[in-house]
Parts: C-alpha cells; structure tokens; sequence
C-alpha cells in the first residue's frame, strides 16, 4: 500500500521550491524582455574600467537604470575583437581612432565613437638599441605590428627628422613576439605601447627615441558602438555613459576606493598597482566628462582624423575602391572630414555631455 500522506516539513519545502521556480521564472522572463547588448574589450591601461565596472555591477546598475542588458565580454585578441565588432557579433568595442576607421567604417559598418577616454601620452614609442637617437633609426630594420598605431606612431617619428618609411625596414612581428624578439641579436628596433613598451624598456642598452607624448592626442582609445543600434536604442548610450563616468569618478584620486579599483584592474592586467599607475601616468585620462568634450569638440580632432586618414589610405587601409584619403566620411562637431555622402565614423559628444551636465 503507498503511503499517500505528506510530511508538513516536505510540503512546506515543495511549496517553497514552487514558489522559487515561479520567482526565478518571471525574473527570467523579465530579463528576456530587456534588450540585450554586448559590449567587448581587450587588455589595455585605457580599457581595463570596464573590466572593473562589470565586475563591481557598476554597468548592471545603469543598465538597470535604463532597463537594459548589457554584457561585458573580454576578448583575448585585440584585432579580432574589432573584426568580431564588424561582423555583428557585439554592439560596442574599444578601439583606437585609426582602428575604427580602416577596419569597420573601412569595411561599411556606420560606428560612432560614443566615449573618448583617453589619448596615448607616452604609452606608444620607439626604441632603439645603444645609444642612439631618432635620426640613428635611418637604414634600420624596426620590428612592430604593422598597420597598427605603432605604424602610424613611427612615420610620425619619421617625419619629425625628415625621414620616409623607404629609409626604414618594417618588420611585420606580432605583440606577442615583440618582447622575446627584442632580445635576439637581430633586432635593434621596435615600436610598440605598454604593457611591452615598458618591459621593452626595462632592458639594458635601450634608448627611447620617440614616443606619443610628442603627437599627443592623434592616438585616441575609443569605445564605439554601432550606429544604428545606437539610434534605434539610445539608451544604450546613456547607460554606458553613465557607467563609464562612475567608474572613472571611483578610480581616479588616491582613497581607498579608488585604490582598490586601480588594484583590481592592475592584476586583471598582469601588474602591480605601482605598475599600473606608472601606465596611466602615460594616458591622458578624461576622468571628467566636460575634459572629453572638450576633446571632441575641438577642431583638431578634425585634422588629426585627417592625419590618420592619409596615413591609412597611403597603406591601403581605407578598401581597394578608396581613390583617396577623403573616401570615407568622418563626422566630427567641428565638421565633416572627407566624404559627406559616405560617413562611416562618426565622433559624437551628445552623451558625454549629458554626463558633464547631470542628465544621466
């Protein structure tokens, strides 16, 4: 005979379990309803807050605020990140200014730069072995990851002792190999940013001969997003501007909050708190929203865009159907450099602003 009568304790528990599946069910549900985002970064001194502001719920709190989802995904290749971006496979991605326009906008993919955070100040450079200086690098071979901004990075170096890339050797090497590479007997010549950089640097018999603080703000990390996500959902743009400008607000200044985020995103990074400092030492960080508005708005973004442009196009950069420099559109508030009819990037102020006046 089977005993059909139930223990008060296990009918309690069943209820309780009923009740709980039920909660979790609608939450699901709930949460299934928000649209959802993805936003990918990579490890760089610039990008590392949002590695913190994910794991602080940071960004869960403004994109609740705006009743959202946003996923904050690392990505281990930087390059592959922003041809993951293009594909469609996430809706934001940090890149550099040069990166933006010769692998998305190049490949017809419409993407605002949502968030200037910071220029390069000393993060990118070129060392030479020995004692040498910059004119020294005529005749040299110089190891970097070609087409990148250390490429950009050294054809400005260049062009500051009236040198050609003809009178240099690039040597295509990936930043993987950059390192191990520089210790070999062949090669007296890199290009590269930090983490490397400072490594690169940290041997003996180098010798630092140029570096981005001497073309300050022309390499300039980004977060873009896609345009038309963005136009369909601004409150994609509100969420992680506002995430954005938290997470700053708590890393900069010398508390104990602060502190601890730089810690977190040190190790994250493979360092130290010294060492990390020592890289945002070499950034220009817009910790205050009105700095980066300031930055896009100005007229020089205009011509530093066209610098990079030019630099692209002369690389072959811009697409095999690109006749000149001026191909592709790039909007900025001070106006549009190159094609109007073609836009393909666009530099935005219009959230950064909303944070700068407290309208977030």
């Amino acid at each position: 005979m089977i005993n059909l009568i139930k223990s008060p304790l296990r009918t309690l528990a069943v209820a309780a379990t009923i009740v709980s599946a039920s909660a979790l069910s609608v939450v699901s549900a709930q949460a299934a309803d928000k649209p959802t985002y993805k936003l990918a970064w990579t490890i760089y001194v610039g990008w590392m807050p949002w590695d913190y502001g994910a794991a602080s719920g940071i960004v869960d709190k403004w994109a609740d605020k705006y009743d959202i989802n946003i996923e904050v995904v690392q990505v281990n290749d930087y390059i592959e990140s922003i041809n993951q971006y293009t594909a469609g496979g996430f809706d934001a991605t940090v890149m550099t200014n040069m990166d933006a326009l010769t692998i998305p906008a190049a490949s017809g993919v419409d993407s605002t730069a949502l968030i200037v955070g910071d220029f390069s100040n000393g993060n990118d450079g070129v060392v030479l072995k020995g004692d040498k200086s910059l004119a020294d690098i005529k005749g040299e071979k110089v190891n970097l990851v070609e087409l990148s901004v250390s490429h950009y990075l050294l054809a400005r170096a260049l062009e500051s002792v009236d040198l050609k890339e003809r009178d240099i050797k690039v040597e295509n090497t990936s930043d993987a190999d950059l390192v191990a590479a520089f210790t070999t007997k062949d090669v007296t010549a890199v290009t590269t940013w930090n983490p490397l950089l400072s490594e690169i640097v940290a041997m003996p018999d180098t010798n630092m001969v140029f570096d981005s603080s001497k073309i300050p703000g022309e390499i300039i990390d980004l977060l873009v997003v896609n345009t038309d996500t963005l136009k369909q959902d601004p409150k994609l743009g509100k969420a992680l501007t506002g995430a954005w400008y938290e997470i700053m607000a708590t890393m900069s200044g010398d508390d104990e909050a602060a502190m601890k985020a730089r810690a977190f995103m040190a190790e994250a990074s493979g360092t130290d708190l010294a060492g990390y400092d020592a890289q945002l030492a070499s950034t220009k960080m817009f910790y205050q929203p009105q700095e980066a508005v300031d930055f896009t708005n100005s007229a020089t973004l205009k011509s530093t865009m066209a610098k990079v442009a030019e630099f692209s196009h002369h690389h072959g950069l811009l697409g095999e159907g690109a006749p000149d420099a001026s191909f592709i559109g790039i909007e900025t508030p001070s106006g549009v450099y190159g094609d109007s009819s073609n836009v393909k990037l666009r530099f935005t102020a219009e959230y950064m602003d909303m944070a700068a006046e407290g309208k977030l």
